[in-house]
């Protein structure tokens, strides 16, 4: 091969380098040293600062096929007996063991958690008689659980103990103080539930005895113990059906469609679907406005004295004003915030509502915090070394769980009041926070937090590895990238963003009309929350692992968080095309299988722990379909569990409101 007349040149750093390099280099007549040894031996290499294998592995080495006891014992110490191994595994022979009651405790738990509490939400939600019933049954299974818990660790020996090794960070103390931290939150929010019910008892003694309303027991379990709202008796019954109802029963009025099967096809898919409005009331509105102004005045009359009213409660069904549409009118009545034309008692009333409400459903998730640690407790997992990485297998990983099961939840038709399940808000649309915006928020929080965990284990000074770049970058990416997208949710920077066009529009050519948005600004298209669990699912499926089982655990819930960004963006796509023009549940099927996806892939994630891989490789277990298999059936059984409850809610819903009336849309 002939050199081109720029080789030479080329070669002139390269041979002064080399001189260089053999000058400095030692001499070869210590056969122990290192630059002696041939340039093709891959074990001479230098290994890659913190990596997750025992032995310091280089980036070259290929997984392991087998388990390498000798090296697992030199970073971890030997596994101590557990209580999971001496009660099903191999209970001793000359010692009695009760397995059946962590079964109960188990069980009684869950029913707690999982069952009345969801349901009882459920039935708080429309003010039912039985939500009363639903709070016994939880603290009756709570009661059950702590006995046999109790009961259990009498007659069980303490593991730690019995096997001498030293007191386990995430033992019983942290499962127990966490269970017991959130029982107490749950008394206080039933403590709150008792003192809103004294304070409606007193509100309504004292109207009794000034007069303003008659006792009567129908009113006493409706507003002091049901908390509803109704309309009391006396003087006031003249007038009642007068007076428009609640903003909670305004979201139930009949919404009649146009007549339009005279209109071409797409001019009826693009229309928004509004009530009639016939010329006998256009014209008889203002006959109206003397009568709705008199009523509004009798009803303030009678009511401002003891009882806290909503701003709706001043409307008439004959008022001008009167909310024709289900998104109440806001702009007639210069209201486009929820929380504007309410007092500050009632906008307290308001945010105290919502803060119980996250609470209230915050003890399902946290049910789900004690499931994960009583399982570690009883398998005798997470100690010693494993601790850190245990953490955050588990942490991670479950945050993925729950983003799934409440992304499936969307997918049925939860929060579609605040049109979070791909469709309208019924009322003050446009005027919540969007789903993204949350998406957004929490990824943020989650990269700022999860930035410095990172270092958790390392010594003041100590230089930054490999592994905590690679887990670091991550949690950098989230940062900013939830920045990102909560920024592009703004709506005052989206007009910012729109002030480019706006301002290229002539002076003279302007008008005082308002500016046509395009059909895609009616929902949210924002891919950074995908895009960064798709991007952490691609870099995780490459994590360099010490054992080939191990690669493959990871690759699995990898691709399956890759799936999730892909299914969301599909959704994103197929809704650009078509945005939600309706106030019902869309129900996108791409959503559906990227809640699938997410919440699988977050339970694998859960199971690809260092300790939990290794304990499979010891029994034979080290199979990544029967893993999978695993996951995919735990995560049917919770999609079927989330179901049941919105189900059950919307059934609750549908029985305690007027019927409606749908017409199709093609």
């Amino acid at each position: 091969m002939r050199l081109s007349p720029r080789s030479p040149a080329l070669l002139v750093p390269l041979l002064a380098a080399a001189t260089v390099s053999a000058a400095a280099a030692p001499s070869c007549s210590d056969s122990r040293s290192l630059d002696c040894a041939p340039a093709s031996s891959e074990q001479h290499l230098l290994p890659r600062d913190g990596d997750h294998g025992h032995g310091g592995h280089n980036h070259h080495a290929q997984p392991l096929l087998e388990l390498n006891e000798t090296e697992v014992t030199m970073y971890h110490a030997p596994t101590a007996p557990s209580y999971f191994w001496l009660d099903i595994k191999e209970p001793p022979a000359d010692e009695t063991r009760h397995p059946g009651l962590m079964g109960l405790h188990a069980l009684f738990m869950s029913l707690a958690f999982f069952g009345a509490l969801p349901i009882g939400i459920a039935l708080r939600s429309v003010k039912h008689a039985w939500h009363g019933v639903t709070v016994i049954f939880f603290y009756a299974f709570v009661v059950l659980g702590l006995s046999t818990s109790a009961l259990y660790r009498k007659l069980t020996p303490n593991m730690s103990v019995l096997s001498g090794a030293p007191p386990l960070p995430l033992c019983g103390s942290k499962h127990g103080s966490q269970g017991y931290l959130f029982l107490a939150c749950a008394v206080a929010l039933s403590a709150l539930d008792v003192f809103s019910q004294i304070l409606r008892l007193v509100t309504y003694v004292r109207a009794v005895y000034s007069g303003e309303d008659r006792f009567s027991l129908k009113t006493v379990w409706n507003y002091v113990i049901l908390d509803r709202d109704e309309h009391f008796s006396g003087a006031e019954a003249e007038y009642t059906n007068l007076v428009v109802e609640e903003p909670e029963e305004l979201e139930d009025a009949e919404l009649k469609a146009k007549d339009i099967e005279d209109e071409p096809l797409h001019v009826r898919r693009a229309r928004v679907v509004e009530p009639i409005r016939t010329d006998l009331e256009m014209h008889q509105q203002d006959d109206h406005d003397e009568t709705a102004q008199w009523a509004n005045d009798v009803h303030r009359h009678r009511r401002q004295p003891s009882y806290p009213h909503s701003a709706a409660s001043e409307r008439t069904l004959f008022g001008a004003h009167s909310p024709q549409r289900s998104d109440d009118s806001l702009h007639e009545a210069g209201h486009v915030y929820p929380w504007q034309g309410k007092s500050k008692r009632e906008v307290l009333r308001f945010i105290g509502r919502a803060a119980f409400a996250v609470c209230e459903r915050c003890l399902v998730f946290a049910g789900l915090l004690q499931v994960t640690t009583g399982i570690v407790v009883y398998t005798g997992g997470c100690r010693g070394n494993y601790l850190n990485g245990c953490l955050a297998h588990l942490i991670k990983g479950g945050i993925f769980w729950c983003y799934g099961l409440v992304t499936f939840a969307r997918f049925l038709g939860s929060f579609s009041e605040l049109g979070w399940a791909w469709n309208r808000a019924p009322r003050h649309h446009g005027k919540y926070p969007t789903a993204e915006f949350v998406e957004s928020f929490v990824i943020f929080l989650y990269g700022v937090t999860n930035t410095w965990m990172e270092r958790f284990g390392a010594h003041a000074g100590d230089p930054y590895t490999t592994k905590q770049m690679q887990h670091i970058s991550i949690a950098v990416m989230f940062w900013f990238a939830g920045l990102v997208g909560m920024g592009i949710e703004s709506k005052t920077i989206r007009r910012w963003l729109a002030a480019g066009a706006t301002s290229a529009v002539p002076a003279t050519s302007r008008s005082q009309e308002a500016i046509a948005e395009p059909p895609s600004y009616v929902g949210s298209f924002n891919p950074f929350p995908a895009l960064c669990i798709g991007i952490t699912g691609a870099a995780m499926s490459a994590h360099f692992q010490t054992y080939l089982f191990q690669v493959q655990i990871h690759m699995v819930w990898g691709y399956l968080l890759s799936g999730f960004a892909v299914m969301r963006c599909l959704t994103y796509f197929f809704l650009w095309l078509g945005p939600p023009r309706s106030i019902l549940p869309s129900r996108p099927p791409t959503e559906a299988l990227a809640a699938f996806l997410l919440a699988c892939g977050g339970l694998e994630f859960m199971f690809s722990t260092e300790e939990l891989t290794i304990a499979a490789m010891r029994q034979g277990h080290d199979d990544v379909m029967m893993f999978l298999n695993a996951g995919v059936a735990i995560t049917c059984l919770a999609f079927c569990w989330t179901l049941l409850v919105v189900g059950f809610k919307g059934w609750l819903k549908s029985h305690h409101q007027r019927e409606m009336k749908f017409h199709g849309s093609a």
